[in-house]
């Protein structure tokens, strides 16, 4: 009997480490191929001040890496109108990776030294506003010069849409978004020119954001 009992239960173990070595099934939404999106940031502006709740989809799979305020499973956060935040923030930061389906069809190569006057130039005839575009000078340019030459496709809307969506508790009458995929390069290579055909107005209750893929 004793025996028995014994053999039993070496047969409940043995199930038992059977089943947590199987594999899990695959995540059907899970990230298989990611690209990392640094430091977008979300500006909003509304006409008073306003407790709003902002949380971040992926359609194709993807999560946030990095955060400030802490993510978690959203924002909650109260906005004047002048777009502060919590009384301490000017922006929603953020980094996420989701899969590589950037569009490489159209942008501008850019040299080095002549990166800070492209990006104010380029921001502005999007409509960003000085201290966002300051804001982005001020991180980026120290950081892009590793190279002689870079190629600069720009992601409007709609393309960053089919991979990050931005999800507001009261939606912003106009939500300006635009990212680059940055590429360095040792020749100055031309691309097939970008035309800029999605400036949003900066009116209303209104968010901007922008960010950088390298």
């Amino acid at each position: 009997m004793k025996l028995y009992r014994i053999a039993f239960l070496l047969l409940i173990l043995s199930a038992f480490h059977i089943a947590g070595c199987r594999k899990k099934p695959d995540d059907p939404k899970r990230c298989k191929s990611c690209i990392v999106v640094y430091k977008p940031n979300i500006y909003i502006y509304p006409k008073q001040t306003l407790n709003i709740s902002v949380a971040l989809h992926f359609p194709k799979g993807g999560r946030v890496v990095e955060s400030i305020p802490l993510y978690g499973s959203g924002w909650n956060v109260t906005v004047t109108p002048e777009g502060k935040m919590n009384d301490q923030y000017d922006y929603l930061f953020y980094e996420s990776e989701q899969p590589d389906e950037w569009q490489y069809k159209t942008g501008w190569t850019i040299a080095k030294d002549s990166l800070e006057i492209f990006f104010k130039s380029n921001l502005a005839a999007y409509h960003f506003k000085a201290n966002e575009i300051k804001d982005f000078i001020d991180y980026w340019i120290p950081r892009l010069t590793d190279h002689n030459y870079y190629h600069i496709y720009p992601q409007e809307r709609p393309v960053i849409e089919e991979l990050i969506k931005v999800r507001f508790s009261s939606e912003p009458e106009n939500f300006l978004r635009l990212f680059y995929v940055v590429k360095g390069t040792s020749a100055p290579s031309p691309l097939q020119p970008h035309t800029i055909s999605n400036t949003i107005p900066r009116t209303g209750y209104h968010a901007a954001e922008w960010g950088v893929v390298l």
